[in-house]
């Protein structure tokens, strides 16, 4: 047996147990007769040695039967809709069911389950069942918390209950493929996934810059062994936030680039311009969106720019002025709260809330590279493949123009260009000063 075929039954055999708890429910509200008493008595399948994507989820969560039918009733939409066409019948009386819940998709046609659906399925007419329950919708639950499930309300002003149980794309990808994919770019999530070509060994950085990153790798790569089997995690808060600061082109991005490619963890930049909401809450609302994906799997949060949501608070004159402070007193609460890896990387320190430095565990600057430095980052930035003319002298340019590792590479792309159009693979001095004197013109300086 394939392992897809594998993932397929275990999946179907979920899917029934689902199916006779709904036909226990729909039989015990219209008053029919069922094989079963309590829906407790219908045995959810078992796993032994079963293998694929929906099994692991469901043990290394390790969810009780009540969640894992939460978890079933969710996804049946997107793996087999016609499972819920029960609930779209209308009661012996021909009147609708309210108890049902639920909402008829306008492209989709079936069944979308709500709230209500969900506590009907596990509770029944029981009321004490049923507000019992409701502890599973709770934001801090593990289906909720991540991301993997979540509630959408069509209306704002009607009940809770009324809310849709969505699962989320990643999710059903995960239990069905065991490949969740990347999420999707958008409103709904505003991070992009950071990657770079460069490698760990092309970081050029002083040595004191070089020792404070290689802290945070420390920290990504033990942080189990010290925080549950030393019993640190008594002692210290979660999570782990770094502050970079320096001028742009010292390697602030790269070098959160390559903290995700070296310990293997996925690192998310953070769109300010799709965070920020001149609306009251909405900052917030994206932002929760993005920590709690990045709570349930590991990755690292990256907030480029940082000091425009991390900026100072400001004295209250106005409602915008409070509603801002509010804003930046969430983020604080918020990053200190979170367990993963947080780095916010900003051109001016100054321009950081004190509250928040203090809690940082590494402040890294990123300083202007030395000349000796310069001329490294001179010579693993030019192309192998191209020819440096014998009359170039390397060191004297990196003695003479100071330049960050941004700028560089800004020259480094104009002689590879200057050169293809010549139709030879050779870098002039010509070409590399005349991007030089580009990037100081860039910068409003003047080339000597």
């Amino acid at each position: 047996m394939s392992w897809f075929e594998e993932n397929a039954n275990a999946i179907g055999a979920e899917l029934e147990w689902l199916n006779a708890a709904i036909q226990f429910r729909i039989a015990e509200l219209w008053g029919e007769d069922s094989d079963f008493s309590a829906i407790s008595e219908i045995d959810p399948p078992y796993y032994e040695e079963a293998e694929g994507p929906y099994v692991h989820f469901i043990h290394v969560l390790e969810l009780s039967p009540p969640e894992r039918l939460l978890l079933l009733l969710a996804i049946a939409p997107s793996v087999k809709p016609e499972l819920l066409d029960r609930f779209l019948e209308n009661h012996p009386n021909k009147s609708p069911v309210t108890e049902f819940g639920g909402f008829r998709g306008q492209v989709h046609k079936g069944f979308v389950p709500t709230v209500d659906t969900a506590l009907f399925l596990l509770g029944g007419k029981d009321l004490a069942s049923r507000f019992s329950y409701k502890t599973l919708f709770h934001p801090q639950h593990r289906l909720f918390q991540g991301n993997w499930l979540r509630i959408e309300h069509v209306h704002p002003h009607e009940p809770y209950g009324s809310g849709l149980l969505l699962p989320s794309r990643e999710l059903v990808d995960l239990l069905c493929t065991g490949d969740q994919g990347e999420p999707e770019f958008g409103s709904s999530f505003p991070a992009q996934k950071l990657e770079t070509a460069r490698n760990w060994e092309e970081l050029i950085l002083p040595a004191e810059t070089l020792n404070d990153v290689e802290d945070i790798v420390a920290w990504i790569k033990h942080e189990q062994l010290v925080m549950d089997e030393w019993g640190l995690s008594g002692k210290v808060s979660p999570g782990f936030r770094c502050l970079f600061y320096g001028a742009p082109g010292t390697g602030k991005t790269l070098t959160a680039s390559l903290l995700g490619k070296v310990t293997g963890r996925e690192i998310y930049r953070i769109d300010l311009s799709m965070i920020v909401s001149k609306y009251i809450g909405e900052t917030e609302k994206n932002l929760k969106v993005v920590f709690d994906k990045a709570q349930s799997r590991g990755w690292i949060l990256f907030f480029d720019e940082a000091d425009a949501l991390f900026g100072k608070r400001t004295d209250v004159s106005d409602s915008k002025d409070r509603y801002a402070n509010q804003e930046v007193s969430y983020l604080l609460q918020r990053v200190e709260n979170f367990d993963g890896v947080v780095v916010l990387a900003t051109n001016n320190r100054d321009n950081m809330d004190k509250a928040f430095t203090r809690r940082f565990q590494v402040i890294v600057n990123f300083p202007v590279p030395n000349a000796m430095e310069r001329l490294r980052l001179w010579q693993t930035s030019l192309p192998p493949s191209c020819e440096l003319d014998s009359m170039v002298n390397l060191p004297a340019v990196a003695e003479k123009y100071e330049m960050t590792g941004g700028s560089i590479m800004n020259v480094v792309r104009h002689c590879a260009l200057r050169a293809a159009m010549r139709g030879e693979a050779r870098i002039t001095e010509y070409d590399l000063l005349d991007g030089i004197k580009r990037e100081y013109r860039k910068a409003g300086r003047i080339m000597t």
